[in-house]
Protein backbone atom coordinates (compact mmCIF):
# COMPACT_ATOMS: atom_id res chain seq x y z
CA UNK A 1 0.00 0.00 0.00
CA UNK A 2 0.92 3.81 -0.98
CA UNK A 3 2.07 5.99 1.93
CA UNK A 4 -0.64 8.60 2.93
CA UNK A 5 0.05 12.11 4.03
CA UNK A 6 -1.53 11.69 7.03
CA UNK A 7 0.90 9.25 8.93
CA UNK A 8 3.41 12.10 9.06
CA UNK A 9 0.67 14.21 11.39
CA UNK A 10 0.42 10.75 13.02
CA UNK A 11 3.44 10.12 14.05
CA UNK A 12 3.62 13.71 15.29
CA UNK A 13 0.81 13.13 17.31
CA UNK A 14 2.74 10.00 18.82
CA UNK A 15 5.71 11.98 19.91
CA UNK A 16 3.82 14.84 21.66
CA UNK A 17 3.96 15.08 25.27
CA UNK A 18 0.35 16.38 25.23
CA UNK A 19 -1.20 13.27 23.03
CA UNK A 20 -4.54 12.29 23.97
CA UNK A 21 -6.65 9.58 22.35
CA UNK A 22 -7.03 10.01 19.07
CA UNK A 23 -10.36 9.88 17.15
CA UNK A 24 -10.28 9.26 13.28
CA UNK A 25 -12.88 10.21 11.73
CA UNK A 26 -13.99 9.61 7.92
CA UNK A 27 -16.51 8.05 5.73
CA UNK A 28 -16.18 4.15 5.25
CA UNK A 29 -13.16 2.57 3.16
CA UNK A 30 -10.95 6.04 2.66
CA UNK A 31 -8.24 4.48 4.74
CA UNK A 32 -8.37 4.25 8.36
CA UNK A 33 -7.92 0.81 9.53
CA UNK A 34 -4.86 0.92 6.41
CA UNK A 35 -3.30 3.92 8.06
CA UNK A 36 -3.01 2.78 11.42
CA UNK A 37 -1.82 -0.60 10.24
CA UNK A 38 1.10 1.32 8.49
CA UNK A 39 1.41 4.02 11.90
CA UNK A 40 2.02 0.43 13.92
CA UNK A 41 5.33 -0.25 12.57
CA UNK A 42 6.42 2.63 14.51
CA UNK A 43 5.34 0.32 18.04
CA UNK A 44 6.89 -2.38 19.49
CA UNK A 45 3.33 -3.31 20.52
CA UNK A 46 0.21 -3.20 18.65
CA UNK A 47 -3.14 -4.57 19.63
CA UNK A 48 -6.04 -4.07 17.31
CA UNK A 49 -9.75 -4.92 17.89
CA UNK A 50 -13.12 -4.33 15.49
CA UNK A 51 -16.38 -4.14 18.04
CA UNK A 52 -18.46 -5.22 15.30
CA UNK A 53 -16.43 -9.00 16.00
CA UNK A 54 -18.70 -10.35 18.97
CA UNK A 55 -15.74 -11.15 21.22
CA UNK A 56 -14.03 -8.30 21.07
CA UNK A 57 -16.99 -6.11 21.99
CA UNK A 58 -17.72 -8.76 24.95
CA UNK A 59 -14.03 -7.93 26.14
CA UNK A 60 -14.65 -4.13 25.59
CA UNK A 61 -18.03 -4.46 27.39
CA UNK A 62 -16.07 -5.92 30.37
CA UNK A 63 -13.93 -3.76 31.04
CA UNK A 64 -13.67 -2.86 34.85
CA UNK A 65 -10.44 -1.92 36.32
CA UNK A 66 -8.05 -0.42 33.93
CA UNK A 67 -5.10 -2.02 34.83
CA UNK A 68 -6.47 -5.30 34.77
CA UNK A 69 -8.16 -4.21 31.57
CA UNK A 70 -4.83 -3.94 29.72
CA UNK A 71 -3.40 -7.19 31.16
CA UNK A 72 -6.66 -8.69 29.65
CA UNK A 73 -6.05 -7.39 26.09
CA UNK A 74 -2.50 -8.55 25.87
CA UNK A 75 -3.77 -11.77 26.91
CA UNK A 76 -6.60 -11.45 24.75
CA UNK A 77 -4.61 -11.14 21.81
CA UNK A 78 -1.84 -13.74 22.47
CA UNK A 79 1.09 -11.37 22.03
CA UNK A 80 4.22 -11.45 24.22
CA UNK A 81 4.16 -7.44 25.60
CA UNK A 82 7.24 -6.43 24.78
CA UNK A 83 9.11 -3.73 26.76
CA UNK A 84 8.37 0.08 25.17
CA UNK A 85 5.47 1.34 23.40
CA UNK A 86 2.35 0.26 22.67
CA UNK A 87 -0.30 1.41 20.16
CA UNK A 88 -4.34 0.53 20.79
CA UNK A 89 -6.48 0.80 17.92
CA UNK A 90 -10.50 0.61 18.03
CA UNK A 91 -12.42 0.30 15.56
CA UNK A 92 -15.79 0.84 15.07
CA UNK A 93 -16.22 1.47 18.48
CA UNK A 94 -19.92 3.54 17.58
CA UNK A 95 -20.73 0.06 19.24
CA UNK A 96 -19.74 0.16 22.82
CA UNK A 97 -20.77 3.43 24.73
CA UNK A 98 -18.63 2.05 27.74
CA UNK A 99 -15.75 1.59 25.53
CA UNK A 100 -16.02 5.33 24.24
CA UNK A 101 -16.28 6.32 28.03
CA UNK A 102 -13.14 4.15 28.51
CA UNK A 103 -11.07 6.78 26.08
CA UNK A 104 -11.00 9.29 29.02
CA UNK A 105 -9.29 7.03 31.70
CA UNK A 106 -6.50 5.93 29.16
CA UNK A 107 -5.75 9.66 28.71
CA UNK A 108 -5.83 10.39 32.82
CA UNK A 109 -4.11 6.71 34.21
CA UNK A 110 -2.71 5.69 31.13
CA UNK A 111 -0.95 8.08 28.83
CA UNK A 112 1.44 6.25 27.84
CA UNK A 113 -1.34 3.68 26.17
CA UNK A 114 -1.44 5.41 22.92
CA UNK A 115 -5.04 4.89 21.69
CA UNK A 116 -6.74 5.58 18.24
CA UNK A 117 -10.31 4.58 17.66
CA UNK A 118 -12.35 4.96 14.67
CA UNK A 119 -15.82 3.59 13.30
CA UNK A 120 -17.92 3.57 9.73
CA UNK A 121 -20.48 4.61 10.94
CA UNK A 122 -18.92 7.22 14.06
CA UNK A 123 -19.88 10.65 12.80
CA UNK A 124 -23.59 10.15 13.32
CA UNK A 125 -23.22 9.06 16.96
CA UNK A 126 -20.80 11.84 17.98
CA UNK A 127 -23.77 14.38 18.23
CA UNK A 128 -26.34 12.28 18.78
CA UNK A 129 -26.07 9.14 20.96
CA UNK A 130 -23.16 9.65 22.51
CA UNK A 131 -20.95 12.22 24.30
CA UNK A 132 -17.20 12.04 23.83
CA UNK A 133 -15.41 12.88 26.73
CA UNK A 134 -14.93 16.37 25.96
CA UNK A 135 -11.03 17.67 26.34
CA UNK A 136 -9.86 14.48 26.67
CA UNK A 137 -9.84 13.14 22.88
CA UNK A 138 -8.52 14.47 19.87
CA UNK A 139 -9.77 14.17 16.12
CA UNK A 140 -8.06 13.79 12.86
CA UNK A 141 -10.17 14.04 9.61
CA UNK A 142 -9.36 10.92 7.29
CA UNK A 143 -10.18 12.02 3.08
CA UNK A 144 -9.82 10.31 0.06
CA UNK A 145 -6.29 10.93 -1.80
CA UNK A 146 -5.43 14.26 -2.45
CA UNK A 147 -3.32 14.49 -6.12
CA UNK A 148 0.10 14.44 -4.81
CA UNK A 149 -0.76 10.85 -2.99
CA UNK A 150 -2.57 9.74 -6.41
CA UNK A 151 0.89 10.74 -8.33
CA UNK A 152 3.25 9.50 -5.90
CA UNK A 153 1.30 6.04 -5.64
CA UNK A 154 0.53 5.79 -9.60
CA UNK A 155 4.22 7.83 -10.84
CA UNK A 156 6.61 7.42 -8.19
CA UNK A 157 8.66 8.78 -5.72
CA UNK A 158 10.18 11.30 -8.41
CA UNK A 159 6.49 13.75 -8.45
CA UNK A 160 7.03 14.05 -4.93
CA UNK A 161 9.75 16.39 -6.24
CA UNK A 162 8.35 17.71 -8.99
CA UNK A 163 5.37 19.05 -7.37
CA UNK A 164 7.07 21.23 -4.51
CA UNK A 165 9.58 22.27 -7.66
CA UNK A 166 7.84 24.90 -9.21
CA UNK A 167 10.18 25.32 -12.28
CA UNK A 168 10.15 21.42 -12.69
CA UNK A 169 6.76 21.29 -12.72
CA UNK A 170 6.60 23.77 -15.13
CA UNK A 171 8.44 21.60 -17.47
CA UNK A 172 6.54 18.54 -16.47
CA UNK A 173 3.48 20.12 -16.93
CA UNK A 174 1.75 18.40 -19.99
CA UNK A 175 2.92 15.03 -17.96
CA UNK A 176 1.62 16.71 -14.70
CA UNK A 177 -1.62 17.88 -16.62
CA UNK A 178 -2.02 14.33 -17.91
CA UNK A 179 -1.46 12.94 -14.74
CA UNK A 180 -4.30 15.19 -13.22
CA UNK A 181 -6.71 14.01 -15.95
CA UNK A 182 -5.93 10.16 -14.39
CA UNK A 183 -6.52 11.42 -11.18
CA UNK A 184 -9.99 13.20 -12.35
CA UNK A 185 -11.33 10.27 -13.70
CA UNK A 186 -10.34 7.67 -10.70
CA UNK A 187 -10.85 9.79 -7.81
CA UNK A 188 -8.97 9.29 -4.33
CA UNK A 189 -10.62 6.05 -2.52
CA UNK A 190 -7.21 4.22 -1.72
CA UNK A 191 -8.20 0.93 -2.64
CA UNK A 192 -9.31 2.29 -6.05
CA UNK A 193 -6.17 4.05 -6.37
CA UNK A 194 -4.28 0.99 -5.19
CA UNK A 195 -5.57 -1.00 -7.97
CA UNK A 196 -5.25 1.61 -11.05
CA UNK A 197 -1.79 2.47 -9.85
CA UNK A 198 -1.19 -1.45 -10.40
CA UNK A 199 -3.21 -2.41 -13.72
CA UNK A 200 -3.65 1.16 -15.44
CA UNK A 201 -7.06 0.12 -16.16
CA UNK A 202 -10.38 1.81 -14.60
CA UNK A 203 -12.29 -0.72 -15.90
CA UNK A 204 -10.43 -3.25 -12.99
CA UNK A 205 -11.66 -0.76 -10.57
CA UNK A 206 -15.48 -0.88 -11.16
CA UNK A 207 -16.53 -3.83 -8.63
CA UNK A 208 -14.85 -1.81 -6.30
CA UNK A 209 -17.06 1.62 -6.56
CA UNK A 210 -20.12 -0.95 -6.52
CA UNK A 211 -18.96 -2.07 -3.80
CA UNK A 212 -18.58 1.54 -2.03
CA UNK A 213 -21.96 2.56 -3.06
CA UNK A 214 -24.07 -0.40 -2.30
CA UNK A 215 -22.16 -0.15 1.05
CA UNK A 216 -23.45 3.10 1.80
CA UNK A 217 -26.78 2.23 0.66
CA UNK A 218 -26.71 -0.67 3.05
CA UNK A 219 -25.60 1.37 5.83
CA UNK A 220 -28.81 3.17 5.93
CA UNK A 221 -30.63 1.47 8.51
CA UNK A 222 -27.45 2.44 11.01
CA UNK A 223 -27.77 5.66 9.95
CA UNK A 224 -31.04 6.55 10.67
CA UNK A 225 -34.46 5.64 12.19
CA UNK A 226 -37.48 5.80 10.77
CA UNK A 227 -38.81 4.80 7.39
CA UNK A 228 -39.70 8.31 5.67
CA UNK A 229 -36.32 9.38 6.34
CA UNK A 230 -35.04 5.99 5.22
CA UNK A 231 -36.30 6.11 2.18
CA UNK A 232 -34.98 10.08 1.76
CA UNK A 233 -31.32 8.96 2.57
CA UNK A 234 -31.72 6.07 0.22
CA UNK A 235 -33.37 8.35 -2.57
CA UNK A 236 -30.09 10.68 -2.35
CA UNK A 237 -27.74 7.77 -2.51
CA UNK A 238 -28.95 6.71 -5.80
CA UNK A 239 -29.75 10.30 -7.52
CA UNK A 240 -27.97 12.54 -5.96
CA UNK A 241 -24.29 11.61 -7.93
CA UNK A 242 -25.82 13.93 -10.77
CA UNK A 243 -26.33 16.94 -9.00
CA UNK A 244 -22.41 17.09 -7.76
CA UNK A 245 -21.23 20.44 -8.08
CA UNK A 246 -24.91 21.73 -8.47
CA UNK A 247 -26.74 24.35 -6.67
CA UNK A 248 -29.77 22.69 -5.37
CA UNK A 249 -32.84 22.72 -4.02
CA UNK A 250 -33.96 21.05 -1.14
CA UNK A 251 -37.65 20.97 -1.43
CA UNK A 252 -38.28 18.18 -4.75
CA UNK A 253 -34.98 17.54 -5.01
CA UNK A 254 -33.82 15.28 -7.83
CA UNK A 255 -37.41 15.86 -9.37
CA UNK A 256 -39.04 13.68 -5.99
CA UNK A 257 -41.46 14.70 -3.78
CA UNK A 258 -40.08 14.87 -1.11
CA UNK A 259 -40.43 18.29 1.55
CA UNK A 260 -37.50 20.51 2.14
CA UNK A 261 -37.64 18.97 5.80
CA UNK A 262 -37.11 15.84 4.94
CA UNK A 263 -34.54 15.92 2.79
CA UNK A 264 -32.52 18.73 4.78
CA UNK A 265 -32.40 16.23 7.60
CA UNK A 266 -31.58 13.17 5.09
CA UNK A 267 -28.97 15.38 4.19
CA UNK A 268 -27.14 16.18 7.25
CA UNK A 269 -27.33 12.80 8.19
CA UNK A 270 -25.02 12.01 5.20
CA UNK A 271 -22.95 15.05 5.64
CA UNK A 272 -22.14 14.28 9.39
CA UNK A 273 -21.07 10.55 7.85
CA UNK A 274 -18.85 12.64 5.88
CA UNK A 275 -20.37 11.52 2.47
CA UNK A 276 -20.70 14.71 1.42
CA UNK A 277 -21.43 18.58 2.09
CA UNK A 278 -23.84 21.04 1.15
CA UNK A 279 -21.35 24.13 0.37
CA UNK A 280 -23.64 27.61 1.33
CA UNK A 281 -22.98 30.75 -0.22
CA UNK A 282 -21.79 34.19 1.42
CA UNK A 283 -23.01 37.63 0.30
CA UNK A 284 -20.29 39.30 2.58
CA UNK A 285 -16.72 40.18 1.17
CA UNK A 286 -15.52 40.49 4.70
CA UNK A 287 -14.04 38.25 7.22
CA UNK A 288 -15.19 35.92 8.84
CA UNK A 289 -16.67 33.98 6.14
CA UNK A 290 -20.64 33.60 7.54
CA UNK A 291 -22.18 31.06 4.83
CA UNK A 292 -26.22 31.90 4.86
CA UNK A 293 -28.18 28.58 4.97
CA UNK A 294 -31.24 29.59 4.24
CA UNK A 295 -30.04 29.82 0.13
CA UNK A 296 -29.49 27.35 -2.04
CA UNK A 297 -26.14 25.50 -1.24
CA UNK A 298 -23.89 23.36 -3.72
CA UNK A 299 -23.73 19.54 -3.10
CA UNK A 300 -20.20 18.07 -3.18
CA UNK A 301 -19.70 14.71 -2.46
CA UNK A 302 -16.40 12.52 -0.57
CA UNK A 303 -14.84 12.04 -3.74
CA UNK A 304 -14.90 12.47 -7.45
CA UNK A 305 -14.31 9.28 -8.76
CA UNK A 306 -17.30 7.77 -7.16
CA UNK A 307 -19.19 10.94 -8.97
CA UNK A 308 -17.68 10.12 -12.22
CA UNK A 309 -18.83 6.26 -11.52
CA UNK A 310 -22.44 6.58 -10.26
CA UNK A 311 -23.38 9.94 -12.79
CA UNK A 312 -21.50 7.90 -15.61
CA UNK A 313 -19.78 10.41 -17.26
CA UNK A 314 -16.10 9.19 -17.38
CA UNK A 315 -16.26 8.48 -20.99
CA UNK A 316 -16.80 12.20 -21.38
CA UNK A 317 -13.93 13.08 -19.02
CA UNK A 318 -11.95 10.58 -21.63
CA UNK A 319 -12.95 12.25 -24.59
CA UNK A 320 -12.72 15.49 -23.73
CA UNK A 321 -9.50 18.09 -24.83
CA UNK A 322 -9.97 20.13 -21.56
CA UNK A 323 -11.34 19.26 -17.89
CA UNK A 324 -13.32 22.73 -17.87
CA UNK A 325 -15.79 21.52 -20.88
CA UNK A 326 -16.87 18.56 -19.05
CA UNK A 327 -20.17 18.19 -17.59
CA UNK A 328 -20.20 22.14 -17.94
CA UNK A 329 -17.44 22.41 -15.99
CA UNK A 330 -19.02 20.77 -12.82
CA UNK A 331 -16.32 17.97 -12.34
CA UNK A 332 -13.88 20.58 -12.79
CA UNK A 333 -15.16 22.66 -9.69
CA UNK A 334 -15.78 19.30 -8.16
CA UNK A 335 -12.52 18.36 -8.17
CA UNK A 336 -11.12 21.64 -6.69
CA UNK A 337 -13.81 21.31 -3.86
CA UNK A 338 -12.23 17.91 -3.32
CA UNK A 339 -8.61 19.03 -3.13
CA UNK A 340 -9.18 22.41 -1.03
CA UNK A 341 -9.74 20.05 2.01
CA UNK A 342 -6.59 18.48 1.50
CA UNK A 343 -4.74 22.02 2.70
CA UNK A 344 -5.32 21.22 5.79
CA UNK A 345 -6.53 18.74 8.91
CA UNK A 346 -9.12 20.76 10.57
CA UNK A 347 -12.60 18.88 11.29
CA UNK A 348 -14.42 22.08 11.18
CA UNK A 349 -13.02 22.72 7.30
CA UNK A 350 -15.97 24.14 5.41
CA UNK A 351 -15.96 25.51 1.80
CA UNK A 352 -18.36 28.45 0.66
CA UNK A 353 -19.11 30.09 -2.91
CA UNK A 354 -19.86 33.37 -3.03
CA UNK A 355 -22.91 35.42 -4.49
CA UNK A 356 -23.93 39.21 -5.49
CA UNK A 357 -26.58 40.11 -2.69
CA UNK A 358 -29.85 41.50 -3.75
CA UNK A 359 -29.86 44.20 -7.04
CA UNK A 360 -27.51 44.40 -10.01
CA UNK A 361 -26.31 41.64 -12.13
CA UNK A 362 -26.14 38.31 -10.69
CA UNK A 363 -22.44 36.88 -10.40
CA UNK A 364 -20.92 33.96 -8.28
CA UNK A 365 -16.73 33.21 -7.15
CA UNK A 366 -17.10 29.04 -6.79
CA UNK A 367 -15.14 29.31 -3.76
CA UNK A 368 -13.93 31.33 -1.22
CA UNK A 369 -10.76 30.33 1.04
CA UNK A 370 -8.97 31.62 3.64
CA UNK A 371 -5.23 32.35 4.37
CA UNK A 372 -3.82 33.93 7.01
CA UNK A 373 -7.09 36.49 7.75
CA UNK A 374 -7.51 37.20 3.91
CA UNK A 375 -10.43 35.82 1.74
CA UNK A 376 -9.38 34.46 -1.14
CA UNK A 377 -11.97 34.28 -3.91
CA UNK A 378 -10.98 31.20 -6.49
CA UNK A 379 -12.07 30.85 -9.78
CA UNK A 380 -12.46 27.68 -11.87
CA UNK A 381 -11.98 28.87 -15.43
CA UNK A 382 -10.52 29.67 -18.17
CA UNK A 383 -10.47 32.76 -20.53
CA UNK A 384 -9.30 35.98 -21.00
CA UNK A 385 -9.16 37.95 -17.84
CA UNK A 386 -11.40 40.65 -18.25
CA UNK A 387 -14.57 37.87 -18.76
CA UNK A 388 -14.34 36.87 -15.17
CA UNK A 389 -16.57 39.53 -14.40
CA UNK A 390 -17.74 37.78 -11.21
CA UNK A 391 -14.30 37.88 -9.84
CA UNK A 392 -13.72 40.98 -10.23
CA UNK A 393 -16.56 42.15 -8.64
CA UNK A 394 -15.92 40.05 -5.70
CA UNK A 395 -12.13 42.28 -6.04
CA UNK A 396 -14.77 45.65 -6.38
CA UNK A 397 -16.39 44.79 -2.90
CA UNK A 398 -13.52 43.44 -0.72
CA UNK A 399 -10.11 44.45 0.58
CA UNK A 400 -8.00 41.86 -0.68
CA UNK A 401 -6.08 42.51 -4.22
CA UNK A 402 -5.47 38.52 -4.76
CA UNK A 403 -7.31 36.34 -6.80
CA UNK A 404 -6.82 32.54 -7.89
CA UNK A 405 -7.80 31.18 -11.01
CA UNK A 406 -7.48 27.60 -11.49
CA UNK A 407 -7.18 26.63 -14.78
CA UNK A 408 -5.14 23.83 -17.54
CA UNK A 409 -2.19 26.19 -18.16
CA UNK A 410 0.78 26.04 -16.48
CA UNK A 411 1.79 28.63 -13.44
CA UNK A 412 1.62 32.38 -13.87
CA UNK A 413 1.06 35.40 -12.14
CA UNK A 414 -1.15 38.70 -14.29
CA UNK A 415 -1.57 42.25 -12.84
CA UNK A 416 -5.40 42.98 -13.80
CA UNK A 417 -7.67 45.79 -13.53
CA UNK A 418 -11.51 45.23 -12.54
CA UNK A 419 -13.50 45.39 -15.66
CA UNK A 420 -14.69 48.90 -14.22
CA UNK A 421 -11.20 50.19 -13.21
CA UNK A 422 -11.86 50.49 -9.71
CA UNK A 423 -9.32 48.42 -8.26
CA UNK A 424 -5.84 46.76 -9.03
CA UNK A 425 -4.93 42.89 -8.30
CA UNK A 426 -2.74 39.99 -8.67
CA UNK A 427 -4.37 37.32 -10.17
CA UNK A 428 -2.49 33.66 -10.03
CA UNK A 429 -3.15 31.38 -12.28
CA UNK A 430 -2.89 27.94 -10.87
CA UNK A 431 -2.40 24.81 -12.65
CA UNK A 432 -5.45 22.07 -11.10
CA UNK A 433 -2.00 19.66 -10.22
CA UNK A 434 -0.77 22.85 -7.69
CA UNK A 435 -4.13 23.07 -6.11
CA UNK A 436 -2.39 21.51 -3.52
CA UNK A 437 0.04 24.05 -2.75
CA UNK A 438 -2.01 27.18 -3.25
CA UNK A 439 -1.83 28.51 0.53
CA UNK A 440 2.15 28.75 0.40
CA UNK A 441 1.44 30.93 -3.15
CA UNK A 442 -0.85 32.76 -1.76
CA UNK A 443 1.31 33.65 1.08
CA UNK A 444 3.79 35.23 -1.56
CA UNK A 445 1.41 37.69 -2.79
CA UNK A 446 -0.85 38.92 0.19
Amino acid sequence: MFNRSILIQLKEWKNSPHRKPMILRGARQVGKTTIVNALSREYDNFLSYNLEIPEHLVLFESANHLPDFIVKLFAFSGKPRKNGSTLVFIDEIQNSPKTISLLRYFYEEYPEIHVIAAGSLLENIVDIKFSFPVGRVQYLPVRPCSFAEFAVAVGGSRYTEILYDRQLATISHDRLMDLFNQYLIVGGMPEVVQVFSERRDILAANDIYETLLQAYRDDVEKYVRGNKLSETVRFILERGWYKAAETISLGNFAGSAYKTKDVGEAFRLLQKAMLLELVYPATSTDIPILTETKRRPKLIWLDTGLVNYAAGIRNEIVRSQNILDVWKGRIAEHIVAQELLTLNNKISQRRAFWIRGKGGESAEVDFLWTVDSKIIPIEVKAGHNSRLRSLHSFIDRSQTDVAIRIWSNPLSVDDVITVNGKKKFRLINLPFYMIGHLEDIVREYI
